[in-house]
């Protein structure tokens, strides 16, 4: 049972001064001061933290976004939880199934929020999708095929380091495995198969996988490092289809059986780090609307979800070969 609280005005803490974490301040937290400084400054933000302990002891903050390195979530969540801070976890939520199994329930039994910011969810332009889909506009949906790449990103650290939790399933493939439950109602597949390419360090650069459902239901997914893909997603029924245009994780362009459909983000008010951003704040309105509910985790967005994207990413990374120390 969540406790009683005020959240008409909703206090956010940071933890993690990274580009992800551009939209979400109230007080920001970084292991290094100089980083959260320079981020209090450009946002205009009026306390700055060198380190996440110090975010903890705040007593005005109630709710915390954490957009450091993958390694870090669990036990950054922890430390959070356990200063009774509500927790709003950049994807992946943890390293494997695992881990996110221990962190919901932690949080759950402790009567505190917490959910994965897998924000593709909250977007208007992916409402728009579940409703046609709910309402059969295409019919029976038997296919999704996503894909999502770019060239350099092989170049970027948190990728490519498994000290890190690199790979482009955790960072890339996050995307297309959440367009393709959303579309088969978040059912685990009875089947999976995968193929990638793994650098020195043992991370995945690129990866294709297949995934089997029930009732001749079947998603594909492809990701990759070094070369730009066509980062879409296609839903295909009995009687239509469902196309999400390039940067699919925050479409705001959806076409249904040929006609398009726009649902602008509204303006940017500041030069953003990552395309469409600006639709985080979908996101964030949701997770305030859960607290004030009292809910312990999104409907949208439920705690059991994250668990089987987890676990459909613990058997892609097997098959693979990718290995992290906490697996």
């Amino acid at each position: 049972m969540m406790r009683k609280e005020d959240f008409s005005v909703l206090y956010w803490g940071v933890a993690g001064a990274g580009k992800i974490s551009t939209d979400f301040f109230v007080a920001v937290a970084s292991r290094s001061i100089e980083a959260a400084k320079k981020f209090s400054i450009l946002h205009q933000i009026g306390l700055s933290y060198g380190s996440y302990e110090l975010l903890a002891q705040d007593n005005a903050v109630q709710i915390v976004y954490i957009g450091n390195l993958n390694t870090d979530h669990f036990e950054t969540a922890k430390l959070f939880l356990d200063h009774g801070k509500h927790v709003l976890m950049e994807k992946p939520l943890t390293m494997n199934a695992k881990q996110t199994i221990e962190l919901t329930s932690y949080a759950k039994n402790k009567g505190l929020f917490l959910m994965e910011a897998l924000w593709s969810r909250f977007l208007p332009a992916y409402e728009f999708v579940m409703e046609q889909i709910k309402s059969g506009t295409i019919g029976r949906p038997l296919s999704v095929d996503a894909s999502f790449g770019e060239a350099g990103l092989d170049q970027v650290d948190r990728l490519v380091k498994k000290k890190l939790g690199g790979g482009t399933i955790l960072d890339l493939g996050v995307y297309a495995i959440n367009i393709i439950q959303m579309t088969f109602d978040n059912e685990f597949p009875l089947k999976i198969g995968a193929v990638g390419h793994l650098n020195e360090d043992g991370v995945d650069l690129s990866v294709a996988a297949s995934l089997k459902y029930s009732n001749g239901r079947s998603g594909t997914l492809r990701t990759h490092s070094q070369v730009n893909m066509p980062n879409e997603a296609v839903i295909v029924g009995t009687d239509g289809i469902i196309k999400l245009e390039r940067m699919f994780h925050c479409a705001d362009t959806v076409h249904v059986n040929g006609v398009r459909h726009e649902f602008p983000l509204g303006p940017n008010t500041k030069l953003m780090n990552f395309f469409n951003s600006r639709g985080l704040r979908f996101e964030a309105d949701a997770v305030r609307q859960a607290l004030i509910n009292g809910q312990c985790e999104h409907e949208t967005m439920k705690h059991e979800h994250s668990v089987t994207i987890a676990r459909i990413e613990d058997e892609i990374r097997r098959q693979i070969g990718v290995r992290f120390d906490v697996d």
